[in-house]
């Protein structure tokens, strides 16, 4: 017999109880009738697996065969044997959901003081935000260009013979970063946001997705990690109330190869970018990092924090 999916599991068991079930219910039945057997892999949670992979069936298929009931803690049901005022009432639901988007008093821009003074101050990177409007195509710049980008030098660290050893051999001095920023992360945008950072991440050693509210939701969790170690991408919240308290929920995988191509892409198409190549290139040659000359990095938190209630 073939090993069955997730999905296929969960349809098989839905149907033969005829009831909304909750994902730990779908896995325990599973578990019960000898199913869970034909799993392939389940790990340490496969309840979580479970729940992550409907929502994202639900979430991307049109004419899903699954549906959501709104109740606590959430079950799911197929779409063939619900009754029609069951998911009337579900899509009711969902349109409400996304016709009416959250509001924030403050903008994307307004995160990246607060990206700089963590960059900076815990991970010893210096920052240069990237306008996009300065593009010369800018109907596609928000699937070319990261929102800031940024450069670890190891001038700082390392003394003048090791610095002039690792240029004549042409050792790397220097991490690249690309940072994608949004207000928030949940499953309207999670995907749309994150391919968005692994397009415009991946001629960097390290890409990273920010955002200043992250869906605490464990079933978002769990497919954001996913997604995260899938691709390599890391994740950074940032608090804008304890700038201090900011970090890294998953780390960027470091590539080793810069993306040459990409990056000359880069270059042709924005200014600031050229000017962030530009002012490395003179800091290395010079052994001297002109602070001043990146992106603004405020000497205490209390002064970012002031910036948003000021809003």
């Amino acid at each position: 017999m073939g090993k069955l999916t997730f999905l296929k599991l969960s349809e098989k068991i839905l149907f033969e109880e005829k009831k909304p079930l909750t994902s730990v219910e779908i896995w325990e039945l599973a578990k019960l009738k000898g199913y869970a057997k034909e799993i392939g892999t389940q790990g340490k949670k496969p309840w979580h697996t479970i729940s992550a992979q409907i929502n994202a069936n639900i979430r991307d298929k049109q004419n899903s065969i699954f549906i959501k009931i709104k109740s606590k803690p959430v079950k799911f049901f197929l779409n063939s044997l619900a009754s029609s005022n069951e998911i009337s009432k579900i899509e009711k639901v969902e349109l409400n959901k996304i016709d009416k988007p959250k509001e924030f008093p403050y903008t994307e821009r307004d995160l990246h003081p607060f990206l700089a003074y963590y960059a900076n101050i815990y991970l010893k990177v210096f920052t240069k935000t990237i306008f996009h409007e300065k593009s010369a195509r800018k109907k596609f710049s928000q699937w070319i260009h990261p929102d800031i980008v940024g450069a670890c030098f190891s001038i700082d660290e390392w003394q003048e013979e090791v610095l002039a050893f690792s240029k004549e051999i042409g050792a790397p001095i220097i991490k690249i970063y690309s940072f994608e920023l949004k207000r928030e992360l949940n499953f309207q945008n999670l995907r749309e946001s994150f391919f968005q950072a692994v397009s415009n991440s991946s001629w960097a050693n390290k890409g990273y997705l920010v955002a200043a509210e992250i869906d605490p939701d464990e079933e978002f969790q769990f497919e954001l990690k996913r997604l995260s170690t899938s691709f390599g991408i890391g994740i950074i919240k940032i608090d804008i109330n304890e700038p201090d308290s900011s970090q890294i929920i998953y780390s960027s995988k470091y590539k080793t190869e810069l993306d040459w191509e990409n990056m000359n892409k880069l270059s042709e198409e924005n200014p600031d970018f050229k000017y962030f190549l530009k002012r490395i290139k003179t800091d290395l040659n010079s052994n001297e990092i002109r602070k001043e000359l990146y992106d603004k990095v405020y000497e205490n938190a209390d002064e970012l924090v002031k910036i948003i209630k000021e809003l």
